[in-house]
């Protein structure tokens, strides 16, 4: 049965499972930039291997977002702290491109924090009511419609549906205001991480259901101390890992230039 806990002990699993998507973005992210802006091939070879993977991590960290929001003490300042980090970075970012130190390519229109900012102040909004849906329900209603929602972004397909068996496809009508990017509705541009409302809104609510159950004994016990540190801080490895990597890759190739 669900139950609603006010536990302070952290669920050290979680923070664990977090700390484990953040370390595979890291590599993944690094095989990128050391494959395309240092040209190295093999890098590339591994990003290109990894790539189908990809969507299997970021769900993993949104869906534990999903969950998280069933022990914080106030989702709406979480949302709002987070979403002003979101456009922050936005900003930053913009004035990296203004002054060509990015490529317009590089762009965060709509990211991974824009999105769990969004979600987590949706959540905290429609929590009263749901709350009246079964967690299995719930949770059975946000696997489907993130199967049916996947392709509704342009880059996806813009169809709403299965291939195979049904498809509706996106009217042009639907994908011709700017705003409606957040939804994976208008036509995407080159950006470095887009992560739409659709479908990723119902891989967040799907950790929200899950989270109304009862946690086991074992998922507070700590298995993988240095996963858990660093999924305690994944907001600042998330902002800080991409600078970090060119600052390193660029000692290392100054370093490999003096000793040649």
């Amino acid at each position: 049965m669900a139950t609603k806990r006010k536990s302070k002990r952290r669920v050290c699993l979680l923070d664990e499972l977090r700390g484990f998507a953040i370390v595979l973005m890291v590599f993944y992210h690094a095989f990128y930039l050391v494959g395309y802006t240092f040209d190295v091939e093999f890098c590339r070879a591994l990003f290109r291997f990894f790539y189908p993977v990809q969507p299997f991590f970021a769900a993993l960290f949104v869906f534990l977002c999903g969950i998280s929001c069933n022990f914080s003490r106030s989702n709406v300042k979480r949302g709002l702290l987070l979403a002003g980090v979101a456009i922050l970075l936005s900003a930053v970012m913009w004035c990296a491109v203004f002054w060509r130190m990015l490529t317009p390519d590089n762009y965060i229109w709509f990211g991974v924090l824009h999105l769990l900012a969004v979600s987590i102040l949706l959540f905290a909004l429609l929590r009263p009511t749901l709350k009246y849906i079964p967690p299995w329900l719930g949770l059975v209603l946000c696997a489907v419609l993130f199967v049916l929602c996947y392709h509704v972004p342009a880059d996806m397909g813009g169809y709403f549906g299965l291939r195979g068996l049904f498809t509706l496809s996106i009217p042009t009508a639907a994908t011709d205001h700017p705003l409606l990017y957040a939804f994976g509705l208008c036509p995407v541009t080159l950006c470095g991480d887009y992560f739409p409302l659709l479908p990723w809104v119902f891989c967040f609510f799907a950790g929200t259901f899950v989270g109304r159950w009862k946690t086991p004994k074992w998922a507070y016990r700590s298995r993988f101390p240095w996963l858990a540190v660093v999924g305690k801080q994944s907001l600042w490895v998330y902002l800080l890992h991409q600078p970090a990597l060119y600052v390193i890759c660029e000692v290392i190739l100054w370093t490999a230039k003096k000793i040649g």
